[in-house]
């Protein structure tokens, strides 16, 4: 068991997939850390080990949105989390959000996750990769389709906290489940 560990994701929106992330380091951490990245939409830059991340489609849920998200999913669990904003593509600000002594766990997925780890790792943090079985089962951009598309099977894809988050959306929101009139 280690003091602090810390998961991060754009959370867009939280699924299955998160919450198994949550579980696995939550198994090894004294106190959980969850970042949210590009925690404000604007300053979310192009990434070319992932190349659609910053478009606005992909991103339309605030960071409180996320935060509310995460925290409700995370108690419906049982999993104690602190929950904070963390800017993954400016190395400059991490010790700003970052806290001492975290260990970063990472599923690998992507380019993307061995980006992020080399990033970490040449930042001096340590990083230790979870083991992730089932593979990647789910996305958030499968989430984000089906929701969009008014397919119900995106209810099977989140805890049932974030459903009920979904479903509560206002209208207009960027990802309104409601058909257009």
């Amino acid at each position: 068991m280690i003091p602090r560990g810390m998961v991060h994701g754009r959370f867009q929106p939280f699924h299955h997939g998160h919450l198994a992330y949550l579980r696995g380091a939550a198994e090894r951490s004294a106190e959980l850390y969850v970042g949210i990245t590009d925690p404000d939409r604007r300053a979310t830059r192009p990434e070319p080990a992932d190349p659609l991340r910053h478009l606005p489609a992909s991103n339309p849920f605030t960071y409180t949105e996320r935060l509310v998200m995460i925290e409700a999913a995370a108690a419906e669990a049982g999993i104690a989390v602190r929950i904070i904003p963390f800017p993954v593509t400016e190395p400059d600000l991490w010790p700003d959000y970052v806290p001492d002594g975290v260990v970063h766990f990472i599923r690998l997925f992507s380019p993307w996750g061995d980006t992020k780890t080399t990033r970490l790792r040449a930042a001096g943090h340590r990083v230790e990769v979870l083991p992730a079985p089932e593979g990647k089962a789910v996305s958030g951009a499968a989430v984000r389709d089906a929701v969009r598309a008014g397919d119900p099977a995106w209810r099977a894809m989140v805890p049932p906290a974030v459903a009920r988050f979904i479903d509560d959306l206002p209208e207009g929101h960027a990802l309104d489940p409601r058909p257009a009139p």
